[in-house]
């Protein structure tokens, strides 16, 4: 199925040493198809000198497709991803971290399900096939998978990965979606609300990762993990709208 643009939402808070580098990444990439790049960045109310940055980059690149906002108030990644969705006028959109964990490179293996004709999301996977993984946080990957395994029964999936952070959807689909968690809970309540829709094809593919420590800027903690199964409970087992 060929479609023409593919909006990429960048969610940014306090990521002035990488957001240039991601964007040089998203830059570089050459979407199969001849697919147009709409890059999306939304600034959470960071307090060091990401918008410098990212207004610097604009500036530099003025042959990019790129849309800029800033929240006023820091309200967590889940509120920009509600802003980027809103904005995003390509049939697709990727979901891309500011930081240097998921490489844009791999786009085009997320797109292959779709134009394939197999596809309305597709998401990318750190467990699966043979791409490179560090080795790192050994308990939050035991939380990741648990919390994972946790939304298949509810929501009778097989994902191996539902927080990962490189994901495509089908952009008119998910405009339909009444969304409402802010923070961290967007990645359980978005997995049980597209798995409500009637026929949806939803598909995973491996992905490389380059994870973060606490110390190189890494910001999900156990509180964001109680949050995510409290979604889970909600928007799965309770339907909740």
């Amino acid at each position: 199925m060929a479609f023409d643009k593919l909006s990429i939402i960048i969610p940014a808070f306090n990521e002035e040493k990488t957001i240039h580098l991601i964007l040089d990444k998203v830059k570089a990439v050459e979407l199969i198809n001849g697919i147009n790049k709409e890059i999306i960045i939304i600034n959470d109310c960071s307090t060091d000198n990401t918008e410098q940055a990212i207004e610097k980059y604009i500036s530099s690149n003025p042959e990019l497709s790129i849309q800029y906002f800033k929240h006023e108030k820091n309200q967590g990644k889940g509120a920009s991803l509600h802003t980027g969705i809103s904005k995003a006028t390509g049939e697709y959109f990727i979901v891309q971290d500011a930081d240097l964990e998921y490489d844009p490179e791999e786009y085009n293996d997320l797109l292959k399900p779709v134009l394939k004709g197999f596809a309305d999301v597709v998401y990318g996977s750190r467990f699966m096939g043979h791409y490179p993984h560090r080795v790192l946080f050994f308990w939050h990957t035991v939380g990741n998978k648990f919390l994972t395994a946790f939304s298949n029964i509810i929501s009778n999936l097989n994902l191996t990965d539902m927080e990962a952070g490189l994901k495509l959807f089908n952009t008119k689909m998910v405009q339909s979606i009444n969304l409402k968690e802010k923070r961290f809970g967007f990645e359980p309540e978005i997995v049980s609300k597209v798995a409500r829709i009637p026929n949806v094809r939803i598909y995973e593919v491996g992905i490389s990762y380059y994870g973060r420590t606490y110390q190189e800027g890494k910001k999900i903690n156990w509180k964001d993990g109680f949050r995510a199964m409290y979604c889970i409970l909600k928007y799965g087992l309770l339907k909740g709208r």
